[in-house]
């Protein structure tokens, strides 16, 4: 390279300085963008409210699960005592029994799909993790009904791809997980949580702590499964070691099915006249 060539190498067009914009001088244009991509679609798709549905993204479809009970129960004909197969067996049979929950994730999904007016109507919109397990199946019951949705997927060490019944337009990947949450609940009008681990943990307790600090609305935070919750976390603990205060157990209620976790929203928003329809 001559010297002429060497001094054009540094004189590139900013939109051409892929190295700036992955350093950590450029940090601040990332989180930027990264929140401004999702922001633009999601507001030309008419998009006012959203409720958000998490939940483990390992809990399979009914029919799913049931096919792995019948291939581990073939492999046993044939070796009954195999003690790692009848592992596999006994969690296979737990995920049929969590298969409930795709279930009612599903059919939560259409319930919020058909409260609008018809596939256009976007005001309010259900939205997910992107994912799959429970985050595909409200996703899914959306699709069934032909209604919109949103899937917020994020980039990890090993790829979560979005699942097929997002709204293809409104599928975005996200590279922060902060950005991501923001989105979460940037519209959010009700929070739905199905059993999950860790990561639908992190996604309860920070909008718990948003909503108890004062730093997010109150809106009606949903448990499916009380048995589930009571199992995992000790709320009445908490309280009776003062580490948070008696009403702050009010900032979340528990429901069975979709049906009941649909009627809990749509009765918490009439009750306080702030209806998500009129």
């Amino acid at each position: 390279m001559n010297r002429s060539d060497k001094r054009e190498s540094k004189y590139e067009l900013t939109q051409d300085a892929v190295d700036f914009f992955y350093s950590d001088a450029a940090r601040g244009i990332r989180l930027q963008v990264d929140y401004e991509k999702a922001e633009v679609r999601i507001k030309e798709a008419g998009i006012e409210y959203t409720i958000v549905v998490f939940g483990s993204a390992r809990i399979k479809p009914s029919d799913v699960a049931l096919e792995e009970i019948k291939r581990i129960e073939s492999a046993l004909e044939s070796n009954a005592l195999d003690t790692s197969l009848l592992q596999e067996l006994e969690q296979a049979k737990k995920a049929l029994h969590q298969s409930l929950y795709y279930e009612e994730a599903r059919k939560f999904g259409q319930l919020v799909g058909k409260s609008g007016h018809g596939p256009d109507d976007c005001h309010v919109t259900l939205v997910t993790g992107g994912g799959p397990g429970i985050m595909e199946a409200a996703n899914r019951g959306a699709h069934d009904v032909g209604a919109k949705s949103i899937g917020l997927n994020i980039k990890l060490p090993h790829e979560q791809r979005p699942n097929p019944y997002i709204t293809p337009e409104l599928s975005f990947n996200f590279h922060y997980f902060g950005i991501r949450k923001l989105h979460f609940m940037q519209r959010a009008k009700a929070l739905v949580v199905f059993p999950g681990g860790f990561g639908t943990l992190d996604e309860l307790f920070d909008i718990l702590t948003l909503v108890q600090t004062g730093k997010n609305p109150h809106i009606p935070i949903v448990l499916v499964s009380r048995y589930y919750w009571d199992n995992v976390l000790n709320f009445a603990f908490l309280a009776e070691e003062g580490v948070i205060s008696k009403e702050d157990l009010s900032l979340f209620m528990y429901a069975e099915n979709a049906q009941e976790a649909w009627d809990t929203i749509m009765n918490w928003h009439t009750q306080r006249g702030t209806p998500l329809f009129t």
